[in-house]
């Protein structure tokens, strides 16, 4: 009869010290699960770069972009050239593929001023992107691509309007590389081009908006601005108004069901999706990166400031 009790007793140490174990092992798995998630977050893209997300964390410092400039922020390449453009209505066009059947050529060609990007064409796309070139913004990447193609960005307007912009060691006046030799080359032959560089004192400026309207360091950050920064900015300062076309708002890329996938350039039908170019460079933390998103963002509150209008799609 003893027998029965003591046996009852070391089943139920038994089963004590089983489940004892499983909810170690259960508090374990939670743990690592727990931990690989955090190590999982940080490391890689699912948090993205979105300095604007948390903006109660710094106060934008308004910059007067219409006082902003000056005659010295951008260098003539040849001869003693002044860029003091000014229009009443401008058109920003961009490269994008949602330009296509759009049938706005007519509208764009009849601003005062059109302002165009890098080497994005417009033969062959008259009908969605119009003919005619006001100025063109174009990065150093890019210098090449346009010089090589007189007949369809140096010629093809009648005083078109080349702005270039770099870092000084690579575009500047007094570097030692070939691209400013180049474009200067190219100025002497096409005398009805006007081309100038962004000044090293500008481009610091430029580094400077992004800070304030972001609340992030662009070096530390590794962001790498865009041309469309740059344009945008440009656009500000010549135009009264400016009116974009082809410009997605700050959160299309992230609606639900996701947006049919576009390439990233009309121009360039096989090349890489347009969505896919935003997020991997928002959320890209190794190297450099274009922060498109973020500088949507600031595009979307300098639209209620400076009279911008977007179509293609609307905002």
């Amino acid at each position: 009869m003893s027998l029965y009790p003591l046996a009852h007793s070391d089943n139920s140490c038994a089963c004590m010290q089983g489940q004892q174990s499983q909810k170690i092992v259960i508090f374990g798995a939670i743990f690592l699960l727990t931990t690989l998630l955090i190590l999982y977050n940080s490391n890689t893209g699912n948090d993205s770069y979105n300095p604007l997300r948390n903006g109660h964390h710094f106060t934008v410092r308004s910059t007067d972009l219409k006082k902003w400039a000056s005659e010295d922020g951008y260098i003539s390449v040849y001869g003693n050239k002044t860029l003091n453009l000014h229009c009443r209505h401008c058109a920003l066009v961009t490269s994008s593929s949602h330009l296509l059947g759009s049938n706005v050529g007519n509208e764009i060609d009849q601003a005062d001023c059109v302002i165009r990007m890098n080497d994005a064409p417009t033969t062959g796309f008259e009908r969605d992107v119009g003919n005619h070139s006001t100025v063109r913004v174009v990065a150093h990447s890019s210098v090449y691509r346009v010089i090589r193609r007189p007949s369809e960005f140096l010629n093809k307007t009648l005083d078109p309007v080349l702005i270039f912009w770099g870092p000084p060691s690579k575009i500047g006046k007094e570097a030692k590389g070939t691209l400013f030799r180049l474009i200067q080359r190219v100025s002497m032959a096409f005398t009805n081009l006007s081309a100038f560089i962004i000044a090293p004192k500008r481009m610091r400026q430029f580094d400077d908006l992004f800070h304030k309207e972001t609340g992030r360091d662009r070096e530390k950050s590794r962001s790498w601005l865009s041309t469309g920064w740059f344009t945008m900015v440009i656009a500000i300062e010549m135009c009264d108004s400016v009116h974009v076309y082809g410009m997605v708002p700050p959160h299309y890329c992230s609606r639900r069901p996701q947006p049919k996938k576009i390439p990233y350039h009309y121009y360039e039908p096989r090349g890489p999706d347009e969505c896919t170019t935003y997020i991997q460079n928002e959320r890209g933390r190794r190297g450099n990166h274009h922060r498109f998103i973020t500088e949507k963002q600031v595009f979307a509150r300098w639209a209620k400031q400076y009279n911008i209008t977007f179509s293609y799609p609307k905002w």
